[in-house]
């Protein structure tokens, strides 16, 4: 459903949450590697989320890639709609482009209410709410 590339943004600003109460930036390539991703991907990723205002990116000797508090109550689905799109909540799970409810293809009818609980996920939840369950040992990111 989401791209990988997707899945990676959602990652990083997870990880770059988790060092807002510290007040740590992070760069390119310590988001790259703790995220497991290429660093030549997470950097158009990460300008693209800095672009839509959905993370903060300084430069100089102090600077890096971080959260602001607001940023940190942000909900999941700006993420997934600055990396795949809106279209990505309304796609058919075959891909294919003529798939509606009148015309509905092989997984239609059980793929989208998964689509929509997904979707609902991802309006729900905070980035927040996901960091926290990392900072507290709940969930985990590596690995």
């Amino acid at each position: 459903m989401l791209s990988l590339t997707c899945k990676a943004a959602i990652k990083a600003v997870i990880f770059l949450g988790s060092r807002l109460a510290t007040g740590e930036r992070s760069s390119l390539r310590e988001v790259a590697a703790y995220i497991g991703e290429n660093e030549h991907t997470v950097g158009k990723m990460l300008q693209k989320l800095a672009k839509a205002g959905l993370i903060c990116s300084a430069k100089g000797p102090t600077g890096g890639f971080y959260l602001t508090p607001k940023q940190a109550d942000q909900r999941v689905v700006r993420i997934v709609e600055a990396i795949d799109g809106r279209d990505i909540f309304n796609n058919c799970g075959l891909g294919l482009s003529k798939c509606s409810d009148a015309h509905p293809c092989p997984f239609h009818e059980r793929y989208k209410p998964i689509r929509d609980q997904f979707r609902q996920l991802c309006e729900s939840h905070r980035v927040r709410d996901l960091y926290e369950e990392v900072n507290s040992g709940l969930a985990y990111l590596a690995g």
